[in-house]
């Protein structure tokens, strides 16, 4: 029979499978036909042939993984492998915060050049929102600007921005109207709010959510491992009707996050907006967009088709993956 994937370490997979039974699954043969090697071969949102135990109805074996629609991944730095975090997803919620844990827009950046690799529609949700209106009064104007600029340059993109705060409701119900009848996987840094989000969404959940470390400003882990969450949407965002639904992969907070089969000179190709431009300038693909003459792309920042913050961000990457040397 086939079934969904809701949640999995090493060997062991939580299972929904079509007869309504939630099975404890192994993959049998402990191998997994794949033409790459994984940190985890199967993730949360996988489809699964499964084999049932005739001797315990709770228990099952995997056969085979079903073709997915698309998989979101990054590069495992300690396994030395990718990992797989989601799969067979309508969107990729990118969670951040303007403050507590920080704004780090890279992070964001590295995680929508992935999505457009992978070709999964992401979402940029700032949460705590409440934060940045705070920052205009206690003297931190500029960096509240700063940070509303950035979002506007996503939403310049065509990217779809929410400002939100799970604490005061703001933006809640626009964000419960995308995620319905959607599977959408939340991925972020530790502290941002993503657990948070979720209790505000369903009353029945109760997710343990985390403080954020005085030294470090970051969050602590409190997500162990990727969930798939099905929700009952709060009637509160949806106008009163009952039974809106929802489904969510929860994932692990991040604090680096590497890419994943994207090599240096091609993580222009991945930024939509330089796309356009690659392969224009006076030395083709071989253009390192730095220092050369007649560069398409460097012409393209001074004209303001490229915003330099982008552009920044686009060298720090590549530089990034030249080097092996990533940063928060």
């Amino acid at each position: 029979m086939n079934g969904t994937v809701i949640a999995g370490t090493n060997n062991l997979f939580t299972v929904e499978c079509e007869d309504e039974v939630t099975r404890l699954c192994s993959i049998k043969g402990k191998v997994i036909k794949s033409d790459k090697e994984f940190y985890n071969p199967i993730a949360p949102g996988d489809m699964l042939e499964i084999e049932a135990d005739p001797m315990n109805e709770k228990k099952g074996q995997v056969l085979s993984i079903m073709p997915r629609k698309n998989t979101f991944l990054r590069w495992n730095v300690k396994g030395r492998c990718p990992q797989l975090l989601a799969s067979n997803l309508d969107y990729l919620i990118l969670v951040t915060t303007p403050d507590e844990p920080p704004f780090r827009p890279r992070f964001t950046d590295r995680a929508l050049a992935q999505a457009e690799h992978q070709g999964i529609t992401p979402v940029i949700v700032c949460n705590k929102w409440d934060l940045a209106e705070k920052m205009q009064t206690d003297g931190r104007l500029e960096e509240y600007e700063e940070i509303d600029r950035r979002l506007n340059i996503w939403e310049d993109l065509g990217y779809k921005v929410l400002r939100i705060s799970a604490k005061t409701g703001e933006g809640m119900t626009q964000f419960a109207e995308l995620l319905e009848d959607h599977l959408s996987a939340f991925v972020g840094q530790s502290g941002v709010g993503k657990s948070s989000l979720i209790n505000v969404m369903d009353n029945s959940c109760v997710l343990k959510t985390g403080s954020l470390s005085k030294k470090y400003g970051r969050g602590n882990h409190t997500t162990t491992k990727g969930t798939l969450i099905h929700l009952t949407l709060n009637e509160a965002l949806t106008e009163g009707v009952h039974n809106r639904k929802a489904d969510i992969i929860d994932t692990p907070g991040i604090r680096r996050f590497v890419l994943d089969d994207i090599q240096a000179d091609d993580v222009a190709l991945y930024f939509k907006e330089f796309e356009p431009f690659v392969g224009k300038c006076r030395f083709g693909m071989n253009c390192k967009h730095d220092s050369e003459p007649d560069c398409a792309i460097k012409a393209a920042v001074e004209s303001g088709a490229i915003s330099p913050e982008r552009y920044d961000s686009w060298k720090r990457i590549s530089e990034e993956i030249r080097t092996g040397s990533w940063t928060d």
